[in-house]
């Protein structure tokens, strides 16, 4: 794969309701162990942190907004066609990924996995308070005619 045409996208990945947690460590070892921390960053299970009231006391609990998904982070290849653009999974890490246990598969169509869209993946972290990725803005100090 080409340098120029690698970007970072977030997936997400289908596992057993339950196990998403036991899948998150799985993955982060696997991917640890077979050195692929260069194509595979980070692994989340989407929580919220809500308070609830118990027997009069206020218990923070935290929920699985989407039971039975895992997000994940990866180094993909983008592609520009005529059909329009797309972007290929290391072939490596989409195997290693779709055989850890508790994992069923990628979300997208057949056996394409699907990134989310960038808006998608921002209201999401804001959602569970996870850190935003800013983009760098630049203040130019230049007047009409310089």
């Amino acid at each position: 794969m080409s340098e120029e045409k690698m970007v970072k996208k977030w997936y997400i990945i289908h596992t057993y309701s339950g196990y998403e947690k036991k899948v998150k460590t799985d993955l982060e070892k696997r991917v640890e162990t077979l050195n692929l921390a260069d194509r595979v960053f980070r692994i989340v299970v989407p929580e919220e942190e809500n308070m609830e009231i118990k027997r009069g006391k206020k218990k923070k609990v935290s929920k699985k907004l989407f039971p039975g998904y895992v997000m994940i982070e990866m180094l993909v290849e983008r592609e520009e066609s005529l059909e329009g653009i797309g972007y290929r999974v290391d072939s490596e890490a989409w195997y290693v990924i779709r055989n850890t246990a508790g994992v069923t598969g990628f979300v997208g169509v057949g056996s394409e996995p699907t990134p989310l869209e960038q808006e998608e993946v921002d209201s999401l972290f804001r959602r569970i308070g996870m850190e935003v990725e800013k983009k760098a803005r630049y203040s130019l100090a230049y007047a009409e005619g310089e």
